[in-house]
């Protein structure tokens, strides 16, 4: 083993609530590495859509928004299996940026501010042995006095902590597997459509460059009846909702091939392993396309760090962290997880959600109480 290198805070994941929590500790002197398997900058399975609850925190790390001309979305859409739909505005509202762009700058203002962005680089554990975690990468050893993870959705580090969720075996229909592309076609701007079909929903809204970002999920169970094709359940599933169907016959397709993931659960999870801080994705997962995931991570990394950083400076003990943040990530988080779970559970059976569109259409305020309960204030 190499010998080990120490830091006040290591990191495992460099998305964006990994990315965010490094640049406010750094931004504050603390030594912060950040491990991320991929290298920047590289394409997410994702909605790609921002409430305007995190503009502002964005623009405060240093992300130039004003300059970068992304859409504004104001309106949203939701459609039926039937073809039945909603048209209503969104109380907040949001922009669009694809994750390759907005992922890669932030590691590089990570870099700028002082963080070690360690790319192509795998975890293989993380373990505390006090006063230290010891994060262990191949041959390498760091030690730090606090781990981090902001992992995604299923993780090897999730199998090595024995992690409730991980030991469940789920029910077919709770495992989810997400389709992703970036595409051109003819679509509003300043809209974000919510189609859906038999057990799944597909995400339709506008990124930079004139590109749309085109995501959808569906069960586990489709695509096994499909004998595991994407292209067999997009023609015998997806396209069965009329408006998916004009949009893949009419759209121009950026990728080669789908980005795809699979095995994607959203159990309850714990923000606390092994003294391991867990944030984004491996904190808890909102549905995504019926909640608003990437601002929760970003959020969820200002509460990591308004509670780190006393911890850092020995205000706090480590313990009075660890319950302090857990509570407040709740109260931040528990009611939009659990709303978005109701939504998850409305969408994508062809009767409840047909039925469920016809009876909101003639109640405008509902449906606002629903957008809003995936939504939360300015952080």
């Amino acid at each position: 083993m190499t010998a080990a290198t120490t830091y006040d805070v290591a990191i495992t994941g460099g998305g964006l609530a990994g990315l965010c929590l490094s640049i406010q500790l750094a931004k504050e002197g603390s030594r912060v590495v950040v491990f991320e398997k991929e290298k920047y900058p590289f394409h997410k399975v994702c909605g790609e859509y921002i409430s305007m609850e995190s503009r502002d925190f964005l623009e405060e790390l240093g992300v130039p928004l004003h300059s970068w001309n992304l859409p504004k979305i104001s309106r949203l859409m939701v459609s039926s299996p039937s073809g039945t739909a909603i048209h209503h505005r969104l109380p907040l509202g949001g922009f669009g940026i694809s994750r390759y762009k907005l992922d890669a700058f932030l590691a590089g203002l990570a870099r700028s501010v002082g963080v070690d962005v360690m790319e192509g680089t795998k975890v293989d554990n993380v373990q505390f042995n006090d006063p230290y975690s010891v994060i262990q990468c191949g041959a390498i050893i760091y030690h730090a006095r606090l781990a981090c993870g902001a992992f995604g959705k299923r993780s090897n580090l999730d199998i090595k902590l024995k992690r409730d969720f991980i030991r469940q075996k789920p029910r077919k229909r709770a495992n989810y597997v997400a389709v992703k592309y970036h595409i051109k076609t003819d679509f509003p701007t300043d809209c974000i459509a919510l189609h859906n079909f038999k057990n799944g929903y597909c995400g339709l809204s506008r990124i930079e460059e004139e590109k749309y970002c085109l995501c959808y999920m569906t069960t586990a169970q489709n695509l096994e009846n499909c004998n595991h094709s994407i292209s067999r359940l997009e023609q015998e599933i997806v396209r069965r909702n009329s408006y998916l169907d004009k949009i893949f016959g009419a759209a121009t397709f950026l990728y080669r091939s789908p980005l795809t993931i699979s095995q994607v659960n959203f159990q309850p999870k714990t923000q606390i392993e092994d003294h391991i801080l867990l944030t984004g994705d491996a904190a808890g997962m909102i549905p995504p396309l019926s909640g608003n995931g990437m601002s929760m991570a970003m959020h969820g990394s200002r509460i990591a760090f308004q509670q780190i950083r006393p911890f850092l400076e020995g205000k706090i003990s480590r313990q009075e962290m660890e319950e302090t943040y857990q509570s407040k990530w709740n109260a931040a988080f528990r009611q939009r997880l659990k709303t978005g779970r109701f939504i998850q559970q409305l969408f994508g059976r062809d009767w409840v959600t047909n039925g469920f569109i016809k009876i909101m259409q003639p109640f405008p305020a509902l449906i606002d109480r629903l957008i809003r309960g995936t939504h939360g204030d300015s952080f």
